[in-house]
Formats: structure tokens, C-alpha cells, sequence
């Protein structure tokens, strides 16, 4: 990718704080499964968390492109740390598209201040790939609503101090009567949370039940029109979903590194296993298929940049479903060129290897982006 100057001293800057910073707790974080806290606070203080929220609002003003770049440096050393350079995204974007301007006055200046953890509830235990079957109901009563359901897989929910939560506010079948809603966990009564799940990879980064018991949220947390909230969930996905993409790529390509580094070392047969051609061709194959999502993704987030929506649904299912079978592909590979050492955690390819899977089933499994991507081919 061509990336102007400004692109280039910022994905630089990164990368210092990567190495210095990230990469000396990425295992230590794996193994444990804690919350890194220092790294929001890290981040934040440096504009990485709060990426996009617009300089009148207090932010940084950045754009997809550069949220790529952050998430791309990070994942060459921990793709689930990267989940914090622009975790406000899925919050802020439907406030900016489908907020009123009390609202972005009021919350966006929290979110541009440094330490400010936020997530999103959509999913549910029945209702994953399938939006429109949620059953969280908002209820109105007076000038609040009244929430009760449960969600599922909320990625730092348990952590945040906003959560953007979509329930269903009608009977009218569908999406038509989803409504997104501003709650505040840490000051509205009936929200608790089960046990962190248990997950094979992207450790580190809490994902928690949520449970919703007769919790009042004042109707100016209503974000957009009552009914409308689908349409909000699915641009911030199309938003989101290619800095899914970038962080597949950083992933593979911290494969792809440590896989030549390894070949050039490891000696069989009296000489180097980099001069055999099987191994040539499989690392050879790895730099084709990273290089490839590398431009699906940058592609992608210009189209983002540009204001192009239209474009962006369809060029952000590409990204996300192309870069993260790549990922899958690529850190098997790099097992399989450490021989039994790649299967050890002594070396942090199975680590990469684990967090690959996972890029293929969230936000929004890659069946359903084959099926976003084979709809608009035929509808064109």
C-alpha cells in the first residue's frame, strides 16, 4: 500500500509503542486471560481507543484508514490488544450517522477523553447471524423505556462504562422494530453480567453474558428513530468489519515474519530448511495471500473515507471474509513450517493460530459475508 507521509509517521509511531509496550505482555496476557487495563489508558492517552470521534468533539479526528494501521501494527504481536484501537467505533459511528447533536454534545466528549471503555450488545443466545430474531424488549413507560432479555458475546461489556444495546422496542416482524439504546451499566440498576466465557483465543479481550432486568434508560438514550435501529447496527458493522480485516492481516503477517525467521534458523539434513522448496513455496504462497487482503482491506477503508456506503457494505464483506481466511490459512502454515515446535507454546504461532479462528466467525460469521457479497453481485 501507498500511504501518504502522515500515514506513514503514524503507523510508525505505533509500531514503537507496539514493541515497546505490547509485544513484553503479549503471552502473559494470553495465558492468563486478564483484562490489560494499562492499555486503555496507554492508548487512550495517545488517541488510539477514541480513533474516529471527530475533532469538535474532542477527538482525534482519524479516519478507517488510520484505525487499519493501528489495528494491522498491533496484531502483528496481539490481535486481541488490537481490539482497543478503536473500540469506541462500534459506539460513536451510530451516534455521528443517527444521533441527535444533544447526544454527540453530551457523550462523544466523554468518549475523546482517555480511559473510556465502551461496547456493543447485539447478539443473543438465539440470535446471532440472524439480527432481526432478537427478543431483548424496551417497553416505554413515561419518558423511559424498560429493558429485560439477555445478550450474549458482548466483548467488554463487563468493562464498559457505555454499552450500545439493541432491542426491540415493537411486534412489527424483522428488523423493523429493533430501536438502539445508550446504556450505562455502572449507573443503571438491573444490568448484570454471567461468567466470562472461556474462549480458545483472543484472550485477553473479556467477552460476557449480559443480563437486562427491568433496567430504566431515560428516552433521550433512544439513538436514531424508535425501529430504526437495525440500519445503525449494520453501518457500524460495515464500519467495523474491515478493521477486522487489518488485524488479520497484522496477525499473518507476524506469522509470516516469524516463519521466515524461523526457516532461515532451523537447520535439518546439514543445512537450512529456507533452502528446501517445499518450504519456499509454502512461505512464498503466505506473501500472496497476506499481500492480497492488504489491499481488500486499505481498498475497503478509502471506500469508508470517502463516504462511499453504498460501496462499503460490499467491499467490507470482501475484506473481512477474504483477510480472515487468509489469516486461518496462513498460521496453520506457520505450524506447520515450526514442525512440533509450532505446536508449543513456546512460540507464539498456535497463539496467532487460535486468535485466526475467531476472525471468522464475529462480526458476522463469513457464511453471511458470502452471502452480502453473492446478493449484491445479483442484485447489481
Amino acid at each position: 500500500m501507498k500511504f501518504t507521509e502522515e500515514q506513514i509517521a503514524f503507523r510508525d509511531s505505533v509500531r514503537r509503542v507496539v514493541e515497546k509496550h505490547v509485544a513484553p505482555i503479549a503471552a502473559e496476557i494470553d495465558d492468563t486471560d486478564r483484562f490489560p487495563r494499562e492499555l486503555v489508558d496507554l492508548f487512550g492517552e495517545l488517541g488510539l481507543v477514541q480513533l474516529l470521534v471527530p475533532e469538535q468533539y474532542g477527538g482525534p479526528n482519524g479516519d478507517l484508514t488510520m484505525m487499519c494501521i493501528a489495528r494491522e501494527e498491533i496484531s502483528r504481536v496481539s490481535p486481541a490488544c488490537a481490539t482497543l484501537a478503536g473500540l469506541n467505533t462500534m459506539l460513536a459511528m451510530p451516534l455521528l450517522h443517527f444521533g441527535t447533536e444533544e447526544q454527540r454534545q453530551r457523550i462523544l466528549p466523554v468518549l475523546a477523553s482517555k480511559g473510556i471503555v465502551t461496547a456493543t450488545a447485539i447478539s443473543e443466545p438465539q440470535a446471532g447471524s440472524d439480527v432481526s430474531a432478537i427478543t431483548t424488549r424496551a417497553v416505554r413507560q413515561g419518558d423511559h423505556y424498560v429493558l429485560n432479555g439477555r445478550k450474549q458475546w458482548c466483548s467488554y461489556g463487563c468493562e464498559a462504562d457505555y454499552i450500545m444495546l439493541y432491542a426491540r422496542t415493537s411486534d412489527e416482524p424483522g428488523s423493523a422494530g429493533i430501536s438502539a439504546f445508550l446504556v450505562e451499566p455502572k449507573r443503571m440498576d438491573g444490568v448484570s453480567f454471567g461468567r466470562h466465557e472461556r474462549k480458545m483465543g483472543f484472550r485477553g479481550a473479556p467477552n460476557t453474558p449480559i443480563f437486562l432486568d427491568n433496567v430504566r434508560v431515560p428516552m433521550e438514550n433512544l439513538v436514531g428513530e424508535e425501529g430504526k435501529g437495525f440500519r445503525a447496527s449494520m453501518r457500524a458493522l460495515d464500519m467495523n468489519r474491515p478493521t477486522i480485516g487489518a488485524q488479520c492481516v497484522g496477525l499473518a503477517q507476524g506469522a509470516l515474519d516469524a516463519s521466515v525467521a524461523y526457516a532461515r534458523e532451523r537447520r535439518q539434513f546439514s543445512r537450512s530448511i529456507a533452502d528446501f522448496q517445499g518450504i519456499q513455496f509454502m512461505l512464498a504462497d503466505m506473501a500472496m495471500q497476506v499481500e492480497a487482503a492488504r489491499g481488500l482491506v486499505y481498498q475497503c477503508a478509502e471506500a469508508a473515507d470517502c463516504g462511499d456506503w453504498k460501496r462499503l457494505n460490499y467491499a467490507a464483506s470482501l475484506a473481512k471474509c477474504f483477510a480472515s481466511d487468509m489469516a486461518m490459512k496462513v498460521t496453520t502454515d506457520a505450524v506447520q513450517v515450526f514442525g512440533g515446535y509450532g505446536y508449543t507454546r513456546d512460540y507464539p504461532v498456535e497463539r496467532w493460530m487460535r486468535d485466526a479462528k475467531l476472525t471468522q466467525i464475529f462480526e458476522g460469521t463469513n457464511q453471511i459475508q458470502r452471502l452480502v457479497i453473492a446478493r449484491d453481485l445479483l442484485c447489481a
